[in-house]
């Protein structure tokens, strides 16, 4: 009896130990498919603004910020805060073809910072009739409404 009841036992751990791991295996393949949906739905929404930027579409190409006064963008200007400033800074330093050009980005590291908020570290080509520009760029996206939003961007 006792030897049935050691078994037993020793079923019981066994099945709980593979039960526990199973559950841990389970949280990670969800924050897996978390983490790959989330980079693919950012990374649409950078290819996007490629898109829209390559047609002189600065207004289609600022879909992808947060269209917020707390919207923060650094570069070789200094902090802007807020959309419209953005994009107004946009339009005074690209006002044609001959300076927006074709734009391309490189992509070298998404991670998440915590919950629905994401870092995108690249780099910006732009080929263009007024001299190429090139440049690296770290951009925080944040889940707002459903959408990836960039809600703060520092390109130099």
């Amino acid at each position: 009896m006792k030897k049935h009841l050691f078994i037993l036992g020793l079923a019981l751990v066994t099945y709980n130990c593979i039960s526990v791991k199973a559950d841990v295996g389970d949280i990670n393949v969800i924050e897996s498919t978390v983490y790959e949906t989330a980079k693919t739905e950012i990374l649409k929404v950078m290819k996007d603004q490629e898109i829209a930027w390559n047609n002189g579409d600065l207004e289609g190409f600022m879909q992808g910020y947060w269209k917020s006064d707390s919207l923060k963008f650094y570069g070789s200007n200094g902090l802007t805060k807020g959309w419209q400033n953005t994009l107004d800074n946009y339009k005074r330093g690209y006002p044609s073809k001959a300076e927006t050009g074709t734009l391309n980005f490189v992509i070298n590291d998404i991670s998440r910072i915590e919950n629905n908020n994401f870092w995108v570290m690249g780099e910006y080509h732009l080929k263009r009739e007024a001299g190429d520009a090139d440049g690296v760029f770290i951009i925080i996206f944040k889940m707002i409404n459903g959408e990836w939003k960039i809600v703060a961007d520092m390109s130099c």
